[in-house]
């Protein structure tokens, strides 16, 4: 028999209805963007959603038990929709040494991100869907909404009933299938009919379960590119948003695909990476494929930016054998924005391919945006976009830049962005 040696006791479950018996929270004086500019307001949370926003809200009356946080100086935004998290870690191609490990709770909502959606990449073999699941369960547990995308690079792709039709349809947290590699020599080299289906058995099972039903698409460097997006968007009755590739800014012969896709309007949604900057690598920053796309006046609610945190960013050589790696991570979102603001540009015009766009694109109701009757999952920076706190569901994850909400095996320090 094993005896406890002075461990912390877990925390007790709290069950998804927690919201409404928390208090209420006022947030004072903050700088609101909806991700539009909203001035100065005080925005009222009570069960989980924004209550009431205005430039001066009084305070409830007595014995109604409410917390009052100065935000002022502060910018108040929508936290984070980030579409592209690999929860339980990515990487694994050159040896199960490099795979990585999986993402405590406090990585994603010290980077601002409220809403996540996770999924499996190259590596099916020993990570699977359930192991997914498991994941994003756990974090909808400790207060994050959290929704997965089922399947992996290959093709057919691993789910969890059987059929990608009847995983959107009939189970809650998963929204669409992905990411499917295509152009990529990780890739099972799917034909122009395999992913026709896929992307039919998507649009269907969004429609039985009221979901967006979307095909998420790895994107890699193969001369092909776009070419099967482009078949299914024009020689089938599947409507455009079904698809969105993703990595679209991962050189700038795809990204070049990207706008003359875009400009022909069949309604394709595209996610550019918020990779990290290296002068090595070919990837266009987010911010700077950000700029050519609106720029270029197309249309911006098919574009959203993603993080690709946890999963590996490699290079191969020509062989396909790995040189070196990075990993992704949340905190990316934010140096983007940092660094679209540092090029004097409005904060307002880039925003929304993180919270509203992404959360429109993927139906995810009352998310990505500050209103009233909206999720108050809010994210509050200073001027220089650090984090200083972070609400999701109306519950304080992070309080003046510290995580205080963590996973019961967390340690304290782990998780913490660049």
């Amino acid at each position: 028999m094993h005896h406890a040696q002075n461990r912390p006791p877990f925390p007790p479950a709290k069950p998804d209805s927690r919201a409404a018996s928390q208090p209420l929270l006022l947030l004072r004086g903050a700088t609101v963007f909806d991700p539009q500019p909203r001035g100065r307001c005080d925005v009222l949370v009570a069960s989980g959603v924004v209550a009431a926003l205005s430039p001066n809200i009084e305070a409830p009356a007595a014995g109604w038990p409410c917390e009052t946080l100065d935000a002022s100086g502060l910018l108040l935004l929508p936290g984070l929709v980030d579409g592209h998290v690999h929860l339980c870690g990515g990487g694994g191609e050159r040896g199960p040494e490099t795979k990585v490990p999986p993402l405590p709770l406090s990585a994603l909502t010290r980077a601002g991100v409220t809403t996540v959606v996770g999924l499996l990449g190259t590596d099916t073999s020993s990570r699977s869907p359930r192991e997914l699941l498991a994941a994003v369960n756990a974090l909808r547990r400790l207060g994050l909404t959290a929704k997965m995308w089922t399947g992996g690079y290959p093709v057919p792709t691993p789910t969890l009933l059987g059929n990608v039709r009847d995983d959107i349809a009939l189970c809650d947290a998963v929204i669409g299938a992905g990411e499917v590699a295509i152009s990529d020599h990780r890739s099972s080299q799917p034909t122009f009919e395999e992913l026709a289906r896929l992307a039919g058995e998507c649009h269907v099972g969004g429609m039985l379960g009221g979901k967006a039903g979307v095909l998420h698409l790895h994107v890699g460097d193969g001369a092909r590119g776009l070419a099967l997006v482009r078949r299914v968007a024009t020689e089938t009755e599947i409507p455009g948003r079904v698809l969105q590739p993703t990595h679209c800014n991962r050189n700038p012969r795809l990204f070049e695909e990207v706008l003359a896709l875009a400009a022909e309007g069949l309604g394709v949604a595209f996610d550019l990476t918020a990779f990290p900057p290296d002068p090595d690598d070919a990837a266009l920053p987010a911010e700077v494929a950000a700029a050519r796309y609106l720029d270029a006046g197309l249309p911006a609610a098919k574009l959203t930016i993603s993080s690709d945190a946890g999963g590996c960013l490699p290079c191969f050589d020509a062989d396909g054998h790995m040189l070196h790696m990075d990993v992704g991570s949340s905190g990316e979102l934010l140096a983007t924005l940092r660094r679209w603001c540092a090029a004097v540009r409005p904060l307002e015009a880039l925003l929304p391919a993180m919270t509203l766009h992404p959360a429109d694109a993927l139906r995810l109701h009352g998310k990505g945006r500050v209103a009233v009757g909206a999720a108050a999952d809010l994210l509050l920076v200073d001027a220089t976009l650090a984090v200083r706190h972070v609400i999701a569901g109306g519950r304080v994850l992070v309080r003046d830049g510290e995580a205080c909400v963590r996973g019961p095996l967390e340690p304290a320090g782990q998780g913490d962005p660049p």
